[in-house]
């Protein structure tokens, strides 16, 4: 015998016409599927809910909040609100989808691009890497609360100036770095020292140079008391 024929391998295959598929077989996985597109139609608990303005007491809402959820107030650019939370939402997200500021923006989601920097009671944070509950009771500044009485700020007007962006997509986490080091005495003012104070701040279209510009106009301009 040739020995090749030790080598053969007999190969089966489904055969539907030999192997029908069962009544009971078929029914479970027709509800399968039908399970499957219920669940992803159902629409999720919101994990954060607008719940009004102490400030505007048309605006409060009349229910308490949902199980699971805690109210918290915000002073979000000068404004107190109210939002109804779960634990587990991050303030990125509450002030984007409950405050409807987007001008913060969700990059990397890791605090690693610094798209969604904001000053929370005048310090620097990466919203995406704070849970909301915790904040609680604290002042809240992003780029949108920098415009005062329809005036740019100069680091709004400097930007613009210095053309500091280029898609802009991270633009408005650099304005609130840079606010933050222009507020903290602690941070030289040389180029170098805004360099590595900024260096948290990723531009993916490498604006660096006239970032850096447009910073120290700014400073300018807020030490002459435009600010």
């Amino acid at each position: 015998m040739d020995d090749r024929e030790h080598l053969k391998t007999e190969v089966s295959y489904f055969d539907p016409q030999r192997h029908p598929v069962s009544p009971s077989r078929r029914r479970f996985l027709k509800s399968a599927g039908v399970s499957g597109l219920a669940v992803a139609a159902a629409p999720a608990l919101s994990p954060v809910s607008y719940a009004g303005s102490p400030d505007d007491p048309d605006t409060q809402a009349e229910v308490p909040p949902a199980e699971g959820q805690r109210r918290i107030t915000l002073t979000v650019n000068g404004r107190r609100e109210q939002l109804d939370v779960t634990p587990n939402v991050i303030l990125l997200d509450a002030l984007r989808h409950a405050l409807q500021l987007t001008g913060t923006k969700k990059g990397c989601d890791h605090g690693q691009c610094g798209a969604c920097t904001i000053l929370v009671n005048g310090t620097s944070i990466n919203s995406c890497l704070s849970l909301a509950v915790t904040h609680d009771g604290d002042e809240i500044t992003t780029v949108e609360g920098l415009e005062k009485n329809g005036r740019q700020h100069p680091l709004q007007q400097a930007f613009l100036e210095h053309d500091a962006y280029q898609c802009g997509y991270c633009t408005a986490g650099q304005m609130m770095s840079a606010l933050a080091i222009l507020q903290d005495d602690d941070i030289g003012t040389r180029d170098a020292d805004v360099r590595e104070a900024m260096s948290g701040n990723i531009c993916r279209c490498g604006a660096y140079k006239n970032i850096v510009a447009a910073i120290q106009s700014a400073r300018g301009a807020m030490q002459g008391g435009n600010a």
